[in-house]
């Protein structure tokens, strides 16, 4: 298996519209070839089946009220025709989406979506706390990216295991429909108000 690089595997989730592990995996099964690794993510279903450069602009935006009134979350969901907007598969992946963000409370949508100076402070903390425990340097940088990784499933939505069944990614559960429809699935970005919380 090759390295993989964060570069590589943004370009193939842009060019496959498949999630992040599975175009890590993707590249690592096929060296590193860009080509390759979308063949392999096509064969694995995973893989928008539209033409390439086609971008996912129809969808709905779905709100949600959570029972006694409390929170409400407004999510944009798309896809590349309007024939899939309307299925009812497509409306039930928004819902639970929007009972996903509604339960909770992601910050992103994915890992690309949090910003440099968040993740710069959230590897500060956790090098401090990692420091404070007296463990060597190596040590420490891998108890940092491994905290991260447990961070970016509490704060991104794409990488939070699914409520209804942690057992899945909510991710995954857009790759699921993304075989099932044969079109590029995105979760473009999500509002979430809860009764009483005040803007920072």
């Amino acid at each position: 298996m090759s390295n993989v690089s964060m570069d590589q595997i943004k370009e193939l989730r842009q060019r496959s519209g498949a999630g992040i592990s599975s175009c890590k995996k993707a590249l690592e099964e096929t060296g590193g070839g860009m080509s390759e690794a979308i063949e392999y993510l096509q064969k694995k279903g995973l893989a928008k089946a539209k033409a390439k450069g086609k971008e996912a602009r129809e969808g709905i935006v779905h709100a949600y009220i959570h029972p006694g009134g409390r929170v409400g979350v407004m999510v944009e969901v798309n896809c590349n025709t309007d024939f899939v907007a309307r299925t009812e598969d497509f409306t039930d992946f928004s819902e639970n989406v929007a009972m996903q963000i509604a339960a909770m409370s992601p910050l992103w949508v994915d890992t690309e979506s949090v910003p440099d100076d968040a993740l710069a402070k959230q590897k500060e903390i956790f090098g401090e706390q990692a420091k404070a425990s007296g463990k060597p340097e190596k040590v420490i940088e891998k108890i940092v990216e491994g905290k991260i990784r447990k961070w970016y499933s509490d704060v991104c939505l794409l990488n939070q295991p699914y409520v209804q069944d942690d057992k899945q990614t909510i991710d995954a559960l857009r790759g699921s429909l993304i075989s099932k429809t044969g079109e590029n699935i995105v979760v473009s970005r999500f509002v979430r108000y809860e009764l009483g919380e005040k803007d920072e």
